[in-house]
């Protein structure tokens, strides 16, 4: 047995030592409703969540499951927080449909056989589209608040003491709400760009280039991370000149790995966005439906002023800790604004918790969901654990470019010595015959042991196929390990079974 199987193994093991430990003795559920003892404050529901995206509502769901009275209390009209709202779900429908009228109105259905006239793009339709699917997963949460007994409290909620929550409603009235426990779910905010304001018509934040009623005719971007080359992506493709301005030397943000980075600006630069890399904006200036944006070079000082209508501010997020209250409590931010959290996602005060974008980690609706689901069963009495490294991140362009774990950058500043395998997407067979080869698998692993320790993708469904790569990570498998588990042919999954091949072989099969 190789020492990577003898540490699934012992995974296994301590695994099922869990679930018996669970099963001799009593639920979560049943050990919260056993000890529960609320404060002396007269609390009146165990958990108060302050915040429904996708943290705070799986948290308030989770939470009602395992027995707890649960309010969740929301200042938007609707659930779901900046993701459903205005961030991953409607950039997503977006960015499926701007595609698929990206590959009609090019060469790409063309060159498979398929052709027609009269091809129009209707905007309107495809921003109904992106609304349907919104309100459809918004009233979803709504339905699952119904159906597991979940409170939902409309308002501006801010905390007013360790065990209670005030409530400032649309009308202005205040309702005070008592609890056992606080949990903060609130979320991040638009990071605003000094000396521009946004108005959301000519200069827009992530939030209005959302909602466009026309197609620009030459659209800048300040910031070319993941929300700056997605919504590029989707206007370039209906039509309009998209330049991405970008202050560090590479795309994809913080936390890509370079070589995946400068693969991914040559696909997207052969789709035709341009780009200005080390380079900083100092200012934007509007005139009558044209915006004049200066620029100058990070390293070299040159100066240069490029011309849109309308401009992107995609600079990132900040997390939304101002005005909830904090200082009543005395809970202190960090020197990033953050909610400085324990491992059980405690505060200072013992009975205030926080998830998501507004404590330490990526900003990720994933990394929130399980925080969610993580800190309730705390609560409850469960243990506490989550890998960071095992979170995955994904940009949703074409191809997508996904990633778990560490990068080379992070390996070789951490001294660890390790294997690299890759596998170009132009030898899958499946990729072949889609024609869709653009992009590549990458693994990392330690050189001694064989362990998976990253996984880099640039393929058209990275971000479904990085699952695999979390799982493995997760349970401590081998390069090996990975590579001797069958694929379904013909996948591109099998790409990913090629680089690990050739990270603890030193060679793959098919190329």
């Amino acid at each position: 047995m190789s020492m990577m199987k003898g540490v699934m193994l012992a995974n296994r093991i301590s695994s099922i030592l869990r679930a018996n430990a669970t099963a001799k003795g009593q639920s979560l559920a049943a050990l919260y409703s056993s000890s529960r003892n609320y404060s002396s404050s007269g609390a009146d529901t165990d958990l108060i969540v302050v915040g429904s995206g996708p943290g705070g509502y799986v948290a308030a769901i989770k939470a009602a499951q395992l027995g707890l009275k649960t309010v969740c209390v929301e200042k938007n009209p609707t659930l779901g927080g900046t993701c459903l709202n205005v961030g991953c779900i409607p950039s997503k429908s977006l960015l499926n449909n701007s595609h698929l009228y990206h590959m009609a109105h090019g060469k790409d259905l063309v060159n498979r056989g398929i052709e027609f006239d009269g091809l129009r793009l209707n905007l309107p339709k495809m921003m109904e589209q992106k609304s349907s699917s919104v309100k459809a997963l918004t009233g979803g949460i709504a339905h699952l608040f119904k159906k597991n007994n979940v409170t939902r409290v409309d308002g501006y909620g801010r905390v007013s003491g360790p065990n209670e929550v005030t409530v400032t409603k649309e009308d202005g009235s205040l309702e005070k709400l008592t609890t056992k426990n606080i949990l903060l779910a609130v979320g991040s905010e638009v990071t605003p760009f000094p000396g521009i304001e946004v108005d959301e018509k000519q200069i827009v934040s992530s939030t209005g280039a959302l909602s466009l009623d026309k197609v620009p005719e030459k659209l800048i971007l300040i910031g070319a991370g993941v929300i700056g080359v997605e919504l590029g992506s989707v206007w370039q493709r209906l039509g309009a000149q998209v330049t991405c301005v970008e202050f560090l030397g590479h795309v994809g943000g913080l936390g890509i790995d370079m070589e995946v980075a400068r693969n991914f600006q040559r696909s997207l630069t052969k789709q035709g966005l341009k780009f200005k890399l080390n380079t900083k904006v100092m200012g934007a200036t509007k005139s009558g439906d044209k915006i004049t944006v200066s620029v100058e070079g990070a390293k070299d000082g040159k100066k240069e002023d490029l011309e849109c209508d309308t401009l992107l501010v995609c600079i990132g997020r900040r997390p939304y800790t101002q005005d909830i209250g904090l200082d009543t409590v005395g809970l202190q931010l960090d020197n990033r604004g953050r909610v400085p959290v324990n491992s059980r996602f405690q505060t200072n005060v013992p009975s205030i918790y926080a998830i998501g974008d507004c404590i330490h980690g990526p900003m990720l609706a994933h990394k929130a969901e399980d925080e969610g689901i993580i800190c309730v069963e705390g609560i409850c009495g469960g243990a506490v654990h989550i890998d960071y490294n095992c979170v995955p991140s994904v940009i949703y362009t074409h191809p997508e470019v996904a990633w778990v774990g560490k990068t080379e950058e992070q390996l070789k500043e951490e001294k660890v010595e390790y294997k690299v395998g890759t596998f170009p997407l132009a030898a899958n067979s499946r990729a072949k015959c889609t024609n869709d080869t653009d992009g590549f698998m990458k693994v990392l692993s330690d050189k001694s042991t064989d362990r998976l320790l990253g996984a880099h993708m640039i393929a058209s469904c990275a971000g479904e196929l990085i699952n695999e790569a979390a799982l493995a990570m997760e349970y401590g498998a081998s390069c090996e390990d990975i590579a001797r588990v069958c694929h379904a042919h013909p996948t591109v999954s099998e790409a990913f079974r090629e680089a690990n091949l050739a990270a603890y072989f030193g060679k793959p099969v098919n190329f």
